[in-house]
């Protein structure tokens, strides 16, 4: 017999009307893996944390289709990671170049994701930070939506893009504050469409119940665990490893170091940032740029510890360094609040977390890594990445879609 935990009965709880009268018995224990499902996802510029989660979903669904806006996937990710998947963009996808500018048409997504027609599936599942929520759905038609996070840009984050993008309150700026204005509308008027949402953290979740006034549930996104090398004996170098935006804030990372010439930082990713910030960085910090996913894993294995200054939903690569033995030490906001297990908690400590993005905090949570890193030990890194597995994450998607087909029977 299939016994709910109290989150899925609280989920359920929050239900109204016909939903949750749906809920006289109980929902099937797991939903059937065979169902046609049409998997939308906002983008696919490239193979990152959101794609990562594309492709488990396309694997735990063997007959489920892909929509997006924008497909920019490589050949040879296709090849590794959706085998057989059918892909289907919209119009924009054919504009010429369009994958230098797809980001500034955004003030298009609410009309382009309405004309994918998802009808015919047995069930939705949007994968979204954006814009994916919204694709129109048939009334009995089970709809799961995976939040990565409420559109940035358009809400609490709004004025740092206007800020980074020079946008004050000329005709451009005035024309770019209308469309955001005009896309929170689209955005608050689509967030009761699915049936059950799916927070991919703590801090997401929050966001959530703020902007939409919805309750999710917290289901971590999927790390490879089978492909994370676990290294024991670690080098004398830190890592930090992110697309180098502003946001990411490894310029903090950077300027720490430079304050402490006697530690070594390597720093992997690439981005709009790399030529400025390797003009502030001293001999001290080296870059390595892109690295293949295999050199990628050994540098944060053999790292003494993973350092991360910016604020992340989740934060897939804190996770994956977790599985490699790396501790961590991260600004103490976002995801690395529900990845690392800090000191005094009830698990072995597996990182610091330091609560301001400045300078000075960042160099006193490094010193004190140091003064206690015999207490962060790489096997307690390892089995705290175990929370984060690929099949507990296929075990609450089959379980949240079959709480959301269950909000459908007569």
């Amino acid at each position: 017999m299939h016994h709910m935990r109290r989150d899925e009965l609280a989920a359920i709880t929050r239900l109204r009307g016909p939903q949750r009268r749906a809920f006289a018995q109980p929902p099937p224990a797991l939903a059937d893996r065979s169902v046609r499902i049409a998997v939308v996802h906002d983008w696919c510029p490239n193979f990152r944390g959101g794609e990562r989660v594309l492709a488990r979903l396309c694997k735990l669904f063997p007959n489920a289709e892909v929509f997006t806006l924008f497909d920019f996937l490589p050949k040879d990710i296709k090849e590794q990671y959706f085998n057989d998947v059918a892909f289907h963009s919209s119009v924009a996808n054919r504009l010429p170049m369009v994958q230098k500018y797809y980001r500034s048409l955004f003030f298009l997504c609410p009309f382009l994701i309405e004309q994918f027609d998802v009808t015919g599936y047995d069930a939705v599942i949007s994968s979204s930070a954006a814009f994916a929520r919204g694709v129109l759905t048939r009334p009995d038609q089970p709809h799961l939506c995976y939040v990565h996070s409420p559109i940035r840009y358009a809400w609490d984050e709004q004025f740092s893009y206007l800020a980074q993008g020079r946008l004050g309150f000329g005709p451009k700026g005035l024309l770019f504050r209308y469309m955001l204005h005009n896309l929170r509308t689209w955005d608050t008027r689509t967030a009761h469409g699915p049936d059950l949402m799916l927070a991919n953290s703590s801090y997401v979740r929050s966001r959530i119940r703020r902007i939409y006034g919805r309750e999710a549930q917290i289901v971590f996104p999927p790390v490879a665990l089978d492909e994370l090398e676990f290294i024991a004996s670690k080098d004398d170098y830190y890592v930090t490893a992110s697309f180098l935006a502003p946001y990411k804030r490894t310029d903090l990372v950077i300027r720490a170091f430079n304050d402490m010439p006697s530690r070594r930082l390597v720093v992997v990713g690439e981005g709009q940032q790399l030529q400025s910030l390797r003009g502030m960085a001293c001999s001290n910090v080296s870059f390595t740029g892109y690295l293949p996913r295999q050199e990628y894993v050994r540098t944060v294995a053999r790292a003494k510890a993973m350092v991360f200054a910016g604020c992340e939903d989740f934060g897939i690569a804190l996770a994956e360094a977790q599985a490699c033995g790396t501790p961590l030490i991260a600004f103490d906001r976002g995801g690395a609040r529900d990845i690392v297990q800090a000191f005094g908690g009830a698990e072995p400590p597996t990182g610091i977390l330091f609560g301001s993005q400045s300078v000075e905090p960042l160099k006193q949570a490094i010193q004190g890594f140091e003064q206690n890193h015999t207490a962060i030990t790489p096997q307690a890194c390892r089995s705290n990445a175990d929370r984060f597995s690929e099949d507990r994450f296929d075990l609450a998607i089959l379980k949240a879609l079959a709480v959301a087909q269950a909000a459908h029977v007569r």
